[in-house]
Parts: C-alpha cells; sequence; structure tokens
C-alpha cells in the first residue's frame, strides 16, 4: 500500500520509511541553497511512516531524523540530530567526511555510552534524492546467456576506462565510458559473454583512508542498496546517475552481453559500535543489524568489517530482497555475485543451508530466473562452503584457484586433485544434482595478485596501501619465475609469458564457468600489490598502451575463448562419465587419462606424488546432450598435454582407435607456430612448463549426416 522509499507519480512523491522503534519521523528537503525544511511525518501503518507532498520533483534531496529512545546498551541508537539516509533511495547525492557529528559518540569519550552526541550532521553526510524512474528500454532483453556457453570478465567501472585513450577523457572512468562502443567492441572481440561488475551500490568513501590521501576503490562498503554509485556518474548525481547505468545496460544488451553485479549485502559502511550513522543505525538498528547476545552494544560480526545484517530479521530479508528485484526489474541486471555469501546463509550461528535467504532467492518469480553466484565464504565459524550452496547456485571455486596455481608451480601431489577441478569438480557438486556450471573457475581475481604478478612476485608488496605491508593475503601460491619483480632477463621474461599461457588454457579448457580478471588478458600489473583495494589510481587501473607482448597475449587469449565456445565438448553441460569396470578395450569412454607413454593411467600413475604430467583424450562423439534444436550434439575429439616439470617430455599419442589424425591447435611453448599435423602414435615433445591442445582433423561422420 506504502512502497518504500520515495515513488514519484508525475503530481508528487510519496515517502515512506520503515521503522518499528521511532516515536517520531521527520522528512527532511533541502533547496539547492542546502536550507532544510523538516516535515513531521504524520501518516503511520505497520511501522511504515510515511506522506505524500505534492508539487515535488525528481532531483529533490532529502533525509530523515528519527526521534526514539537512545540506549546502546539495549541495541537502541535513535538520535534526531543524525540526517539519515533512505534505505530505499534510488540516487544519493554526495559522500561523507569523516567530521565528528556524523558519529552518535563523542571523540574524547568513545566509550561513553550515556553521551550522546547531539552535533547535527546534515552538512556533513550524504542526501537522498528523488528520482523519475522513466526510461525508454526499447526493445531491450535480458540475453540470456546459457550458463555453459558463458565467458565471464570481472570489470571495475573506473578502472576499465580510467586509461583507455579510445574513450572521450570527460566519461573516463564512469557507466558512459564502460559503455562507449571501443569498450564493448574489444570485450566482444575478446569473446566475452558476461561483464562483472566489482561493487556499484552506492558506497562510503572511509574517512580513514581520505585521512591517508587513499580512497575505498573496491567499493566493498555499501550504505545505498538501490542507488547507482554516484562517482561514477559523468552527468550529475541527481538521479542521472541512475539513467547512465541503465544507458550502459542497454548498450551491453544490445551486444548480446550479460550485466552481472557483485553485491555486498552480508554488512553495511555503518561499521561497529564506533562507526558512523548514516541510515539504519539510526532508523531501526535492532531489526536491520545482528548484535551480539547479552551484549547489545556491540555488533555481531562474520564479515570482517564490523557488523553483519540480521539475516532472520524481515526487515533486512525484505530491503535485500526488494533491492534484488529493483535491480532486474528496473535496472534489466542480468545476475548478481554475492560477496561473503555464506553470511547470508546464517540466521543464528552456523551456516544455514535452508536459510530464509535461500528460500526466498529459490522461489521468487523475479530473483529466481537471473543468475546468482555465491563467494561461498566469510570469516565465521564454518565459513568456508564452496559445494555448499543450493542447486540453482553457481560458486566462486577457491579450491580450482589453489590446486591450479599449485600444479603450475610443481607442488608434489596435486596431479589428482588439477584431474578433478578440470572436469568441473564432480567431487565438489555432483553428489547435490548439480552440474559443472556450479563452478565458477578462477585463478585471479580483484583481491589478490594479477595473472602478470602472479609469475612474478613470490611476496606481497603492499605498502603503498600505508599499513606497512601486513595488510593482504601471505600465501599467495605464486612464483616468481627465479627473479623477484620486473626484470629483463630473456629466459625469466619467456617463461613468465609462458606461465600465463598456461593457466589461461587451464581456465578456458576447463568445464565449468571460467571468470577472467579483467586486464589480465593484457597482462596487467598492480607492482606486487595483492591489496589494491584503497588504490584509486594507476596501480589498479588497467593500461592500454600495449607493447607486442601484451598483444600478443590477448590474441592468445582471445583464440582460446573462441575455441572453447565453438566446440561444445570443451564446455559441456554434464560431467564427463570415464571408464566404469567391465568396460572392454574396444571401449571408448566420454574421457581417457594417458600417461606420456600413451598408457592408460593405472592407480600407481595417480597416487605418484611428483607427477606433473597427464594426457587427457576428449570424446567429441559421446556428448549426451542435444543443441538447440533437439539434434545429439557432435564435437572434433580433443587431445591435452598438460606439462608442469621443469623439462621436456615425449608424449605418445593415443593408438588409432581415439583417432588417426591430429592437429596442433595450440602450444602455450610456441604459440606463434604452425598447426602441424600428427598421426596416432605420433611422438610429441612437450617442452617443460607448457600446455598442448590437439584437435581431432575431421569432424565425426554423425556430424557430417546431421547438417
Amino acid at each position: 500500500m506504502y512502497p518504500l522509499g520515495a515513488s514519484y507519480d508525475g503530481a508528487g512523491v510519496n515517502f515512506a520509511l520503515f521503522s518499528q522503534v521511532a516515536e517520531k519521523v521527520e522528512l527532511c528537503l533541502f533547496d539547492d541553497n542546502d536550507n532544510e525544511t523538516r516535515v513531521a511525518m504524520t501518516e503511520q501503518n505497520s511501522y511504515v511512516w510515511h506522506n505524500y507532498i505534492p508539487g515535488l520533483q525528481p532531483g529533490q534531496r532529502y533525509g530523515y531524523r528519527v526521534y526514539g529512545p537512545f540506549d546502546p546498551d539495549r541495541g537502541l541508537r535513535c538520535n534526531p540530530n543524525k540526517l539519515l539516509l533512505d534505505p530505499y533511495a534510488k540516487a544519493i547525492e554526495g559522500n561523507i567526511d569523516g567530521d565528528e557529528s556524523l558519529f552518535s559518540y563523542w571523540f574524547k569519550s568513545p566509550d561513553s555510552i550515556t553521551a550522546m552526541n547531539d552535533l547535527d550532521s546534515a552538512a556533513h553526510t550524504m542526501k537522498s534524492v528523488v528520482v523519475n524512474q522513466y526510461f525508454d528500454w526499447g526493445n531491450d532483453q535480458h540475453p540470456n546467456i546459457p550458463y555453459h556457453d558463458s565467458v565471464i570478465y570481472e570489470a571495475h567501472v573506473r578502472g576499465m576506462t580510467n586509461l583507455n585513450q579510445d574513450v572521450p577523457p570527460d566519461i573516463r572512468g564512469t557507466y558512459a565510458g564502460l559503455a562507449y562502443p571501443s569498450v564493448i567492441e574489444y570485450l566482444k572481440k575478446l569473446g566475452i559473454t558476461a561483464i562483472e561488475l566489482m561493487p556499484i551500490h552506492q558506497f562510503v568513501n572511509d574517512s580513514f583512508l581520505q585521512e591517508k590521501g587513499l580512497s575505498n576503490y573496491w567499493g566493498y562498503n555499501t550504505i545505498g542498496f538501490f542507488a547507482p554509485h554516484n562517482a561514477y556518474s559523468s552527468s550529475g548525481e541527481r538521479g542521472e546517475q541512475v539513467n547512465e547505468f541503465k544507458s550502459m545496460v542497454k548498450a551491453y544488451h544490445r551486444a548480446g552481453i550479460e550485466v552481472i553485479l557483485d553485491v555486498v549485502y552480508n554488512h553495511t559502511a555503518e561499521g561497529n559500535n564506533r562507526g558512523p550513522m548514516l541510515s539504519f543505525k539510526g532508523i531501526d538498528n535492532k531489526a536491520y543489524y545482528r548484535l551480539v547476545d547479552n551484549d547489545q552494544r556491540h555488533y555481531f560480526d562474520t564479515t570482517g568489517t564490523g557488523n553483519s545484517l540480521l539475516m532472520r530479521s524481515p526487515h533486512a530479508l525484505q530491503l535485500i530482497t526488494d533491492s534484488l528485484r529493483y535491480w532486474v526489474t528496473e535496472m534489466h541486471v542480468d545476475g548478481f555475485r554475492f560477496d561473503l555469501a555464506a553470511t547470508l546463509a546464517r540466521q543464528f550461528q552456523e551456516v544455514d543451508k535452508l536459510s530464509a535467504f535461500f528460500d526466498i532467492v529459490e522461489q521468487d518469480p523475479v530473483i529466481s530466473r537471473v543468475k546468482p553466484i555465491a563467494e561461498p565464504w566469510d570469516l565465521g565459524s564454518g565459513g568456508y562452503q564452496v559445494g555448499g550452496f543450493p542447486s540453482s547456485w553457481s560458486e566462486w571455486n577457491g579450491r580450482y584457484r589453489d590446486c591450479v596455481r599449485d600444479f603450475w608451480r610443481s607442488q608434489p601431489s596435486t596431479l589428482p586433485e588439477f584431474a578433478s577441478r578440470l572436469m568441473g569438480s564432480s567431487d565438489l557438486y555432483q553428489m547435490n544434482g548439480r552440474r559443472p556450471v556450479a563452478s565458477v573457475n578462477f585463478i585471479t581475481a580483484h583481491d589478490g595478485f594479477t595473472m602478470n604478478d602472479l609469475v612474478s612476485y613470490n611476496e606481497k608488496h603492499n605498502d603503498a596501501n600505508g599499513e606497512g605491508n601486513r595488510d593482504g593475503e601471505s600465501n599467495n601460491r605464486s612464483w616468481n619465475c627465479g627473479v623477484e619483480g620486473p626484470t629483463v632477463i630473456p629466459d625469466v621474461v619467456e617463461l613468465r609469458e609462458r606461465q600465463m599461457r598456461n593457466m589461461f588454457s587451464t581456465l578456458l579448457f576447463s568445464q565449468g564457468i571460467p571468470m577472467i580478471c579483467g586486464g589480465d588478458e593484457v597482462a596487467r600489473t598492480q607492482q606486487g600489490n595483492n591489496n589494491a583495494y584503497c588504490q584509486d589510481n594507476e596501480i589498479s587501473w588497467t593500461n592500454w598502451e600495449l607493447d607486442e607482448s601484451q598483444k600478443n597475449l590477448l590474441r592468445f587469449v582471445s583464440k582460446l575463448i573462441h575455441l572453447r565456445l565453438e566446440h561444445p565438448v570443451l564446455h559441456r553441460r554434464r560431467f564427463f562419465t570415464g571408464r566404469e569396470q567391465g568396460d572392454g578395450p574396444e571401449k571408448i569412454p566420454q574421457v581417457e587419462w594417458f600417461d606420456h607413454t600413451g598408457s592408460i593411467m593405472d592407480m600407481d600413475d595417480w597416487s605418484n606424488t611428483h607427477a606433473f604430467s597427464v594426457m587427457i583424450y576428449l570424446n567429441g562423439s559421446d556428448i549426451p546432450e542435444t543443441d538447440w534444436y533437439g539434434k545429439q550434439m557432435v564435437d572434433n575429439d580433443f587431445i591435452l598435454i598438460f606439462n608442469a616439470h621443469y623439462e621436456p617430455i615425449m608424449f605418445t599419442l593415443p593408438d588409432e582407435k581415439y583417432g588417426r589424425k591430429w592437429q596442433l591447435v595450440v602450444d602455450t611453448h610456441n604459440p606463434d607456430g604452425p598447426e602441424l599435423n600428427y598421426e596416432a602414435e605420433f611422438v610429441i615433445t612437450a617442452q617443460s612448463r607448457s600446455f598442448l591442445l590437439l584437435m581431432s582433423a575431421k569432424l565425426p561422420q554423425q556430424q557430417e549426416q546431421l547438417f
């Protein structure tokens, strides 16, 4: 009856705010000179305070002051001296400046629970903005790319285009810049099917970072779950950012590329008991936040940020689900990657696989039709939940990342797990009926080393963060190839380039959904910084002035992506089945594993702790799937050869029952070499630390008959 937030109907605006604890609520309207007019919210139904004010127009700035009990020991923090953001604000203007007025306590006595800070925060905080929701979407449609056909590109709105000379200077680092034709064309040519944007919900630039001359670059500090971040707008902050974001989505959809948002519903920017009061704290602290049992002054924290949203509160759940629906229905996004998603399933202490949040997502007619991706861990007890999410979810596979890094730096006893990760991690997902697409495979992401830095540094180099290099992960499973940092030694440079090609080949020929960290395809470096969350500068931005080696890597990665997408056996919907007990020697399974002699691997081969090589046959004639037209899929056969050993290895190709003629299509040791032809049982050399991909010379006869 009274939709939460500010709703413009052409004649005026309806304002509605939930607060169960409030005794009085004032709507605060601001003119262009920041003069404040307070209007008492006179209507109340079911703890929703609401007013309709005729004549107001989009662009109107507003906030709330909530009167009620201030008793931190009981989790009550109402303070009418603080101007509060509307939790349902569709646009937000400005940012905070760290002034003492933003806090509910006095800096001189932060532990005092009775001395309420009565400074007015209006001049130092953000303001909500009324927006006009009308936008001409034309015939915009969700691309609806099948999961198994997806290739995800993790990107940062600012970092993607801030140094891109092809983008006009006035729109670099903005939604408009990301939607510029040359940027979209670049991603299309690369072969990307979905762009996953790091947080664009309105976030707070932390005052402690501002004091150090830094800023919150990554954006995992949300305060507005309905508002596109205003600093990424080239057109304005009074609603213009909404239309600019919509135009960006529309442009990507026109190109057939999906837009996925990295969303942070596990906590807010208000932090712990010493954090600022910006919105939820002052509106209804106990309804939105999980407080410590028997100590409601403090916040239960499984996120490492100071607070966690209360996932058993119907009001917190409503906020999250209303937000998700809004971004699908009004902003037309195609999916979400949920940051620290294990927190969303914590109704009580433990991670609950039957939580209300999962139930809502599963049955909601809007949210359930887009792609949900979990970061399946948080910092709480039992928080590592890879493989533990419901069947409709995909997950960032952290075990894939770790295993592939270990394999290519020749760590012992990695081959069996490497084989499982390559085939879609059936050990994690198949037991509960999930498919390979449950696994979002990645080797690098925003959090950690870039691909270039992964092969260039053994140690983190985070001095620019101003924390004495104490921040960030110390165990990176990286290998610098013999020299720490930049070098001109030819052998080291060549090995690093080959290692990047090896890892890209592994990623793009693994079953599951591959995700590329933006800029890795052009060997982006962060100079060894593995925690660049506060580096809104050239440390984090992608430099598009490419040298020849970077151009070569870009061409190589694009070739791999298109190979993957063109061949269904390289991105199957179902798990492979191997040789089963009772199969005769004439049986050719969907996948076969060989050692370097061309013999089928036995248990001794798999248990060899120092086995760093394997040859894999993929059967293109046995794909238990149909195409869009209901016809049986048939593809070329493939042979994948992995050699993570420091010496070359001679591989004998399988006998002719697996295929008579083979064409070498990928060689990471010689990426620009000729596509040589080989026959069955021919001996081929895999150079040290290299990958080879061979394809059968022609499609099976069955394929020729179908078309």
